[in-house]
């Protein structure tokens, strides 16, 4: 009524209160009246503002690609911003009244291009595909210190390059040589496993022969050990058989000594008694018979001298005529007493 109002704005908004071209009041989220003939009201965003963006540019080797992204920024600096910018606000039909807010992200995505063509010219196509984050944290860096953006009194808060993306020409025929390169390395690892399974069976069957050549070594080994071992038995047998052979031959190097030194005894023994014998047939050579005869029987048991008489009786058979011997004097001579028969009953020969 009478051109007094009533506003009132959200606490993202930075309102600034402008009277007869002086300011009257600022901050955020104010409400207040004012006097519309006279009062302007400028009204600046707080929060922050995404601002996509899409266009060609040219890599290092002269292909075209086209670089998707988004750019975010906020403004800090309201009054650097609003003198540049005309963000007067129209309360009653709660819109700008002109189209300047649009503008600023205008102004802000012809800097970032600038730095994305720069970074762009030196990378060739395959690696400009696949630097999406590192030339979104190359071009921010660029960006934040570019003096123009400092001017617009904004502050920039994210950049991401989404995709860098080749013409469909390109894409396919990097998709063809990518799948060749695929398919090169599907063979190239086929013919490694190849390979390797033919390797690890070459190692297989050596070590299954080291095994063997092993095995027969070590039986060769024991083969050596056990000949060895009846070779030094064989030694120690023959040893043991010339140490008993040097033995015998000992003892019966000693038996020969021994019955030759027996023999040499008999010969003495015997020549002693031959010489006795030829000493006493020499002092009994001028004696008569019968006298040796009864010089022989004295001391002779009686049958003995019984054996003797017969003798001498049979000796004088021509001269018997008739000879008597009772059973009493065969008894006798048989029981040893013969010498009584004879004496008692005697023998009546004639």
């Amino acid at each position: 009524m009478f051109g007094f109002r009533f506003v009132k704005f959200q606490p993202s908004d930075y309102v600034i209160k402008v009277q007869n071209g002086k300011v009257i009041q600022e901050g955020i989220g104010l409400s207040f009246y004012y006097f519309e003939p006279t009062t302007s009201v400028i009204v600046v965003p707080i929060s922050s503002i995404d601002v996509p963006f899409m266009f060609e540019e040219m890599t290092q080797d002269y292909q075209t690609v086209t670089v998707q992204g988004q750019l975010t920024y906020r403004i800090v600096d309201y009054n650097k911003t609003t003198q540049l910018l005309n963000y007067t606000y129209n309360v009653r039909r709660k819109n700008y009244i002109s189209d300047d807010p649009n503008k600023l992200a205008q102004r802000v995505i012809p800097i970032v291009k600038v730095q994305i063509k720069k970074q762009l010219a030196h990378l060739p196509l395959k690696e400009a595909i696949q630097s999406s984050e590192k030339l979104g944290q190359r071009i921010i860096n660029e960006v934040k210190g570019n003096e123009e953006i400092e001017k617009l009194g904004i502050e920039l808060m994210g950049l991401s390059v989404l995709a860098v993306l080749p013409n469909k020409e390109t894409m396919r025929a990097l998709e063809a040589k990518a799948r060749e390169e695929m398919l090169r390395d599907a063979d190239d690892a086929l013919y490694e496993r190849r390979n390797a399974s033919i390797e690890q069976e070459r190692r297989v069957k050596e070590n299954e022969l080291s095994t063997e050549i092993a095995v027969e070594t070590k039986k060769k080994q024991i083969k050596q050990t056990q000949l060895d071992a009846e070779r030094f038995i064989k030694q120690k047998q023959n040893e043991m058989k010339e140490e008993q052979l040097f033995f015998d031959t000992a003892l019966e190097a000693k038996k020969g000594s021994l019955i030759e030194l027996a023999i040499a005894n008999k010969n003495a023994q015997a020549d002693a008694k031959a010489y006795e014998l030829a000493a006493v047939m020499k002092a009994m050579s001028g004696i008569e018979p019968y006298v040796l005869q009864a010089l022989s029987n004295m001391g002779m048991e009686p049958n003995k001298l019984i054996a003797i008489a017969f003798q001498d009786i049979a000796d004088k058979a021509e001269k018997i005529g008739q000879l008597n011997i009772t059973p009493d004097l065969l008894q006798g001579m048989m029981a040893g007493s013969g010498t009584p028969a004879i004496a008692s009953r005697g023998g009546n020969a004639r």
